[in-house]
């Protein structure tokens, strides 16, 4: 068994859904020796979430960041309010996507589908740089 880690710190995105599933490959080159296995991706904050998702079509992230929006508006009248007006519906939407995506290895790639990326939604209005554990399991 082969076990592979890395901590990935990605740049700041704005609002919205984004693909980084090359950052995540390009963080794991040791993932080549695996010929089946799993990827697991892990952020490190409760602002921010993974998921997997259309890769193709830039309208699909937009619109997944409009329903996010409307599922979990900044305009409720929460209670935890101290970090900002976007910071408790992050904490929300944070939640219902997940902090983590697991994808099967298949000879040294995540074997996504064609249309699938690893998305970072990015909650809030500047959550600055976020970090990910990229592990990396399987068997050579």
């Amino acid at each position: 068994m082969l076990a592979f880690q890395t901590q990935l710190t990605l740049p700041a995105f704005a609002r919205g859904c984004h693909l980084i599933t090359r950052h995540v490959i390009d963080s794991m080159p040791e993932m080549r020796q695996i010929q089946i296995g799993m990827l697991h991706v892990f952020i490190q904050h409760t602002s921010a979430s993974l998921t997997l998702n259309e890769n193709a079509d830039p309208d699909v992230r937009q619109d997944m960041a409009m329903g996010l929006d409307r599922i979990a508006p900044e305009s409720w009248p929460y209670v935890h309010t101290c970090e900002g007006a976007d910071d408790m519906p992050a904490h929300i939407k944070s939640s219902l996507m997940g902090a983590s995506v697991s994808i099967p290895i298949s000879r040294g790639a995540p074997a996504l589908g064609t249309w699938q990326g690893i998305y970072l939604n990015e909650h809030r209005d500047r959550g600055g740089r976020r970090s990910l554990v990229v592990t990396a399991m399987g068997n050579g």
